[in-house]
């Protein structure tokens, strides 16, 4: 999978979080966990930008397993939110679903590289 398509589906999930936060604050006037979800979701494609840059492939290694961390940590916030009601169904399930594909994509990529630099 392409890291531009990556970066570009961290983007999207990102600004998808953050409207949904934008709702859940006004509407229930909750910051503490929407501040949370909102750290780790758009560090998802700050990381992945990132890894374009890096110096070396055991820093873009780095710098995707950083995303990843920050995916594992979005799904939990989300399962948080839903369960605690501030999160609709239907929204849960579309964000944990794209978060599901980052999260695939990021596990793909990084044993990708890891795998090729086994092999020098």
């Amino acid at each position: 999978m392409s890291n531009s398509i990556m970066l570009d589906k961290s983007k999207d999930f990102a600004v998808d979080v953050v409207n949904v936060c934008k709702k859940i604050r006004q509407n229930h006037k909750e910051v503490i966990m929407t501040n949370q979800l909102l750290r780790c979701a758009t560090s998802i494609g700050a990381n992945v930008h990132e890894s374009k840059y890096a110096q070396s492939k055991a820093d873009f290694v780095s710098k995707m397993q950083i995303a990843l961390k920050e995916c594992y940590e979005s799904e939990y916030w989300l399962e948080i939110l839903f369960r605690t009601k501030y999160l609709p169904n239907e929204q849960y399930t579309l964000l944990l679903s794209n978060c599901g594909n980052i999260r695939r994509m990021l596990i793909s990529s990084i044993n990708t590289v890891k795998s090729n630099l086994a092999k020098k």
